[in-house]
């Protein structure tokens, strides 16, 4: 009696887990292919509403988190973006370094650089090292937020 007292609460703990992390996983795999799909978008798959003038300087927009997507992000000279509430784009997201990353703007062309984050500043998915010249239709991610670079 006390194998099958044993066995059952064996399952009845890793069934539960065994769940958990198909779940785990299902959302990693969503994720992957979220950020698979904003990466493999063409650049002029944007609704034409959400085009602007070829003179207009470049910004960023939001893609994610979702409650912000869509929003711009307009760099006049130079824009820091972290969770420290000194920051001029100031959001709360746990990846997040108190100051992570700088946007500037020079004469009209974005650049970014990371500023000692903890988890990095990456540029299409490569990892920014030192600044880095950004171009219409780049893919910027700071913690777990992307920005994409419009006109």
């Amino acid at each position: 009696m006390t194998l099958l007292a044993a066995s059952s609460n064996y399952a009845a703990v890793i069934r539960p887990l065994q769940v958990l992390v198909m779940v785990i996983v299902a959302l990693f795999f969503a994720r992957v292919l979220r950020v698979a799909v904003v990466a493999a978008r063409p650049v002029d798959a944007a609704p034409k509403s959400a085009r602007r003038r070829r003179g207009a300087a470049l910004a960023l927009e939001f893609i994610e988190p979702e409650a912000r997507a869509g929003e711009r992000v307009d760099v006049d000279t130079a824009v820091t973006i972290g969770r420290s509430g000194d920051c001029d784009v100031s959001l709360h997201d746990t990846y997040l370094s108190t100051r992570h990353a700088r946007v500037a703007n020079d004469e009209g062309d974005l650049s970014i650089e990371d500023l000692g984050s903890t988890n990095g500043t990456y540029v299409n998915q490569e990892l920014v090292q030192g600044r880095v010249h950004l171009e219409r239709g780049d893919i910027v991610q700071v913690g777990g937020v992307l920005f994409e670079v419009v006109r």
